[in-house]
């Protein structure tokens, strides 16, 4: 053991260090901390290195991340003593490493104890021995050498550790196994060895053969993709481990399809033989810094028998009130009993999709609300078990597992794709949740930190065509997404449709243009394929017009359909025949109004720029939403109007008032008469509002000549019909 120092009372773990390094992992040792050090890294969470002394050997250690928070909050520091309680050995860069995974504080001291030295030969310790019966080494003829490595000292002195930890409890000294070498000699010149079971937080990219066991409690479906390599295919699956680590594993084309139907939720697999790489924490919200990417080599073993230390999920959940310091795209995991359900709806999203919505109120025991928006296939599934449960008076518990930030409405959760929602889940937690609300906390007050949302497409967006330009919408670089309500005033009839290529390229039709050969078939260059036919798709030119103006729109085969209601072969083959359903079809379009969706962006064409305007839906009004609109626009207006006539009197000495026509007269000396036009003049000798009344100003106490009602100017009054006083 090693003698503590004159000042400190603990006692390390002597020579516990080459134990460690020769492949022993069944010590619990004591070891003090001697530096501490921030490894420069590109990951987002931080790395921190350790140089560890057993009081006659250093060893420089790698502290795992989940453990980083007793760096932050200065436990581990120089001179701290750790007793490890999990961890594994490897080698990075042909150095060997100490991967700390799970340790306790003892406690500290000022003094280095023991007399510690770098050990020599850290990658061969086998050679450092001080045994005086060393074992001859022979070749079994497959490889493998029958010898064990040697620690660096002698084994009598290893199995000797100190019996009595600082705080009294004993340490158990197992007898150390020595690690069989694998070399290159014999006819199988490969190791040979069994991958070990690892845990997944102890995953690096510099590690050989590894294995991991783990329950997979995410799974993504196949996913179809085209970039510049061509088209491929991609899913992914979480990986949780008994240890609480979390990893994600990805496979593409051959690999996806080779595990696609192997890989199922719930279910326990030994996974090894992968590749490493650093997480896009764009697209992963794990806290590994790490993600695997499997091959066609790599092995994915079922384990048949369930293991009850690795649970089904691991949630970290947030109270809903802590949600409103956080930052936009953050993801969190939050558990809140259903108060609200609305029924599911259908939006377009910015790229011309439609997909469903549906939103559902959120509280817990903070005493906020929150909302959060489902899309896509969350609506049908757990969106109607949530609806039914509403509906029902029954009280339903959900927990959202990384779901994502969103600040459109104040801070609200939105789902993603790997976003998992558990209704009623059998967790301490949530029946926590249960007792709290149905023993008072239904009735008890809280703050929403959501704003409630509308189906309806927001005003906010609205746009007019003289807006477009005069807000420079479409050209920052990014495109802008608009409401525009407009006629159609004109159709471009020349050229409304191309030739398309019918063919799939994976599980998209290619649509590239296809030109006529000699022989009569059709040709694309993009699939090098000629066949019979081919499509007839939209390529749309309008005018659009409003009350500010006229602009150029275009719409593609979807919406183009939407605006003329036939399709765009059917429309071909009527303007060739010259039948009369081709007019008949233009005429009807003509002057009808829609509220288009458009993208704005700018473009370049020729080296020149020019801002294209591309329809993504062109809907028909709904009249109750247009008048529930203007009605909230004049709210505003009169609104905006009373605020500023009571701003000018305020501001104004009581003798004084203001015309429309922004003049000052004093009202006191004043004498109103009515004029034979029977509006109010003044015989003030005051020139530049005589005879005010006759230009439709409004009297001083606010009040129109025309009804007597405030609220508005005389010029404006309702009951002067289209007149208007100059």
């Amino acid at each position: 053991m090693a003698a503590p120092s004159s000042s400190s009372p603990f006692i390390l773990t002597s020579n516990s260090i080459a134990a460690i390094v020769n492949g022993n992992t069944n010590l619990r040792p004591l070891l003090q901390v001697l530096d501490v050090k921030e490894i420069q890294t590109s990951q987002k969470d931080k790395r921190f290195r350790l140089l560890l002394s057993d009081g006659s050997l250093v060893q420089q250690g790698v502290l795992a991340t989940q453990l980083n928070q007793s760096v932050h909050s200065g436990q581990i520091k120089r001179g701290s003593i750790l007793q490890l309680l999990d961890y594994v050995c490897h080698d990075i860069r042909g150095l060997r490493f100490l991967m700390v995974l799970n340790m306790e504080v003892i406690g500290f001291s000022d003094d280095t104890i023991g007399n510690p030295k770098q050990l020599v030969a850290n990658v061969n310790i086998a050679e450092v021995n001080t045994s005086s019966n060393p074992a001859e080494t022979s070749s079994n003829g497959h490889g493998i050498e029958t010898s064990p490595a040697r620690p660096s000292v002698p084994i009598s002195n290893l199995n000797q550790p100190s019996t009595c930890s600082p705080n009294g409890r004993p340490v158990v000294s197992p007898v150390y196994e020595p690690v069989p070498v694998y070399s290159n000699k014999g006819p199988i010149a490969r190791n040979l060895a069994p991958a070990k079971i690892l845990p997944i937080a102890a995953l690096t990219p510099y590690m050989g053969r590894w294995a991991i066991k783990g329950r997979v409690t995410a799974k993504t479906q196949l996913r179809r993709f085209h970039n510049a390599k061509g088209d491929g295919r991609v899913f992914s699956f979480d990986l949780l481990d008994s240890d609480g680590g979390e990893i994600r594993a990805t496979c593409f084309n051959s690999t996806a399809d080779q595990f696609i139907d192997r890989i199922e939720v719930g279910k326990l697999y030994m996974v090894s033989k992968g590749t490493l790489k650093p997480a896009q924490k764009s697209f992963n919200h794990l806290k590994h810094d790490f993600e695997i990417t499997l091959e066609n080599s790599s092995t994915i073993e079922s384990i048949n028998e369930d293991d009850d230390s690795i649970p089904q999920q691991q949630f970290n959940f947030m109270s809903i009130s802590k949600i409103e310091n956080l930052e936009e795209n953050s993801i969190i995991d939050v558990l809140g009993v259903v108060v609200g359900v609305s029924p599911t709806s259908t939006i377009l999203r910015k790229n011309g999709t439609e997909t469903e919505k549906r939103t559902v109120q959120l509280r817990d025991d903070s005493g906020c609300s929150i909302e959060l928006t489902m899309w896509g296939n969350f609506c049908a599934r757990e969106g109607s078990i949530l609806q039914d449960a509403y509906n029902s008076n029954r009280t339903a518990i959900l927990a959202i597992k990384a779901g994502r930030i969103s600040t459109f409405s104040g801070k609200s959760v939105g789902t993603i794709s790997s976003t998992q929602l558990l209704v009623d889940p059998d967790l301490p937690e949530a029946q926590q949740l249960r007792a709290w609300f149905e023993s008072g906390g239904r009735t008890s007050a809280f703050k929403p930190i959501s704003h409630e949302g509308s189906t309806d497409v927001p005003i906010q967006m609205r746009t007019t065509v003289a807006e477009i330009k005069e807000k420079g919408l479409g050209r920052s670089g990014k495109p802008d997404w608009i409401a525009l309500k407009g006629i159609i005033s004109f159709i471009k009839t020349d050229k409304f449709c191309y030739t398309a290529c019918p063919l799939f390229t994976g599980d998209k039709q290619c649509n590239r243009k296809v030109t006529i050969c000699s022989d009569g078939r059709w040709h694309c260059d993009r699939c090098d394929k000629s066949m019979d036919e081919c499509e007839y798709r939209y390529l749309l030119s309008l005018q659009v017009q409003d009350h500010s103006g006229v602009t150029w729109v275009t719409a593609f085969q979807e919406a183009a359909e939407q605006i003329m209601g036939v399709s765009a072969r059917d429309l071909q083959s009527w303007k060739e025949d010259g039948d009369q359903r081709f007019e008949s079809i233009i005429q009807k379009v003509l002057f009808s109004e829609r509220l288009f969706s458009v993208k704005v962006k700018e473009e370049t064409y020729n080296d020149e720029l020019s801002l294209k305007c591309s329809v993504l839906k062109a809907d028909h009004l709904n009249y109750v939403s247009e008048n529930k609109i203007l009605l909230d626009s004049i709210r505003s207006l009169t609104r905006e109007e009373h605020y500023q006539e009571s701003t000018l009197h305020n501001d104004m000495p009581s003798n004084i008032s203001i015309s429309s026509a922004g003049f000052m007269s004093t009202s006191s000396p004043s004498k109103y008469i009515r004029d034979k036009a029977g509006s109010m003049s003044t015989a003030s000798p005051n020139k530049y509002v005589n005879g005010g009344g006759s230009s439709g100003f409004s009297s001083p106490d606010g009040s129109c000549f025309k009804c007597g009602k405030t609220g508005h100017w005389v010029k404006d009054c309702p009951r002067q019909g289209t007149k208007r006083f100059r």
